[in-house]
């Protein structure tokens, strides 16, 4: 192939038209390599997992076990699938995944509807690479969904406000915002801004009869959201470990003026969830603004759509009800994307025929190379985080007959999870004591040291003892003291490590 016909394809792959459709087909490829690359459930996925497999649909309506949370429409979804396909990684990740793929069509349909055609292919790169929204479409959790649902909420209730708001669409819409709230915890807070942004333009328009009509559509999903908190959500208030777990990482603001946590936690969110590199940080936050301002000047309407969630969102962390951190706040990603690439629209646009112009292709390749990158590298080396499948493996295919196996306590749920495939029994094992300091950050207590001798000092009993490890605390240095103290009395005669989880072979003399 020569040279022309090189740039001829170019031209044909890269036109205006086709780059959106190769940069979802990009994104539908990365995601796809991660699903079907099929780490180890890691611990929290496990968690979660054991709760879908073992209980009913009856018993899916109770509080979840080991401090677990999920929209009860999740969990049935989940439930159906492992019933029909098997319990397996990739059942429990088909939901995530789909929700995924659907979100990549359904954001480019949106990304077109508020922004300039520039603006809208930006954004759908970003969508399309960004590593931390690439990660958790093939997570066995429910933020995959929760980003979908709040992308679709928002583009089919952009023109909620419409003229020809008879009883057909009423009744459309209360049925698709009250049963959206089934299948996503945080999709309210997408309902409320969407639907405080429709009041407003109707309230300034001076449309009473509208009005009326949108508080029958917003009454309608406020009654499903009610059923739904007693049914479900009234159990996540009594999970202490749970609300202690979000208040130590700082999700919730110290008071109403509390405005170093506001300023603190808007700039952390391009980091994570968003996953823009530290370095670039100021970059994405400056082209944010620059975006916040052309949409106030150009379609304020959008903008009203878009900032509401945020800001209800926001609000409701000040009032210490849902916490504004990570993963638990990527359903706001998609609104964040879109007024960052109208920015960088924006700034390109504006310098293109200025001694700036390199200015404007220096912001856009900044944002948009970084996660560009690691998707291509992901597609090379998909994501691990905690392999014990291949660790237990390994003790399957070494261990001798009267071997035992402990389990280190926070390798719980993954072992508990994977046992049962490699004919494991609960004779076969001995699960390590509790989670000892239970999310109080201080590490390993001198009473809290002691409980772990008296549980290590039954290994003396056993002449091989596989020491199973997974989902540990480096900082805590608890593997280090565990095999510390079985040296004293014991010796190391075998170990394996993959990502994230080891098991060591452990000989004692029975004195």
């Amino acid at each position: 192939m020569g040279k022309e016909s090189y740039l001829t394809f170019y031209k044909f792959l890269f036109s205006p038209q086709r780059l959106p459709w190769v940069i979802i087909a990009f994104g539908t490829f990365v995601r796809l390599v991660q699903y079907l690359y099929n780490r180890s459930l890691w611990n929290d996925e496990a968690a979660l997992a054991l709760n879908i497999v073992n209980r009913s649909y009856a018993e899916l309506l109770q509080p979840l076990d080991y401090d677990q949370a999920a929209p009860i429409g999740f969990l049935y979804v989940e439930k159906f699938i492992t019933q029909v396909l098997g319990n397996s990684e990739y059942s429990l990740r088909l939901f995530p995944f789909l929700s995924a793929i659907v979100s990549l069509f359904v954001f480019y349909q949106l990304a077109k509807r508020c922004l300039q055609p520039l603006a809208a292919t930006i954004a759908l790169a970003l969508f399309a690479s960004l590593h931390i929204i690439v990660y958790y479409a093939t997570e066995v959790k429910q933020y995959s969904s929760d980003v979908a649902i709040a992308i679709l909420l928002c583009l089919l209730l952009v023109n909620l406000n419409r003229t020809n708001l008879n009883l057909k669409w009423i009744v459309s819409y209360a049925l698709l915002g009250a049963t959206t709230i089934w299948f996503s915890h945080p999709v309210i807070f997408v309902l409320t801004g969407i639907g405080i942004a429709h009041i407003l333009i109707t309230i300034i328009n001076q449309q009473l009869t509208q009005t009326l009509k949108l508080i029958l559509v917003f009454l309608f999903w406020a009654i499903s959201f009610i059923i739904s908190y007693f049914v479900s959500l009234q159990a996540l208030t009594n999970q202490a470990t749970l609300i202690n777990s979000w208040e130590s990482r700082g999700t919730f603001p110290t008071s109403f003026l509390d405005f170093s946590w506001l300023l603190k936690t808007f700039w952390e969110f391009f980091h994570k969830p968003l996953g823009f590199p530290d370095v670039f940080l100021g970059i994405a936050i400056f082209a944010f603004f620059v975006g916040f301002s052309t949409l106030i000047k150009t379609k304020q309407k959008t903008l009203m759509l878009l900032l509401l969630p945020i800001i209800v969102t926001l609000s409701v962390a000040y009032l210490k009800l849902y916490p504004f951190d990570g993963r638990l706040v990527l359903f706001l990603t998609p609104f964040f994307i879109l007024i960052i690439s109208e920015g960088i629209a924006r700034i390109k646009q504006k310098t293109r025929s200025t001694k700036l112009a390199v200015l404007g292709t220096l912001v856009l390749i900044l944002l948009l190379v970084p996660p560009i990158g690691t998707s291509i590298y992901l597609v090379i080396q998909p994501y691990e985080k905690q392999e014990i499948r291949p660790v237990i493996a390994y003790i399957k295919e070494h261990q001798q007959l009267q071997d035992i196996i402990y389990v280190y306590q926070r390798a719980e749920f993954q072992f508990k999870y994977y046992a049962p495939k490699f004919g494991y029994q609960v004779n076969d094992y001995i699960m390590g004591i509790d989670d000892l300091d239970k999310q109080d950050g201080q590490g390993i207590s001198d009473l809290e040291w002691q409980r772990y001798i008296q549980d290590l000092n039954q290994l003396k009993n056993y002449s091989r003892v596989w020491i199973v490890f997974s989902h540990v605390r480096s900082w805590a240095q608890e593997s280090e003291r565990i095999t510390s103290y079985l040296n004293t009395f014991g010796k190391q005669t075998d170990a394996f490590q993959e990502k994230g989880s080891f098991v060591y072979l452990y000989t004692f003399t029975k004195s």
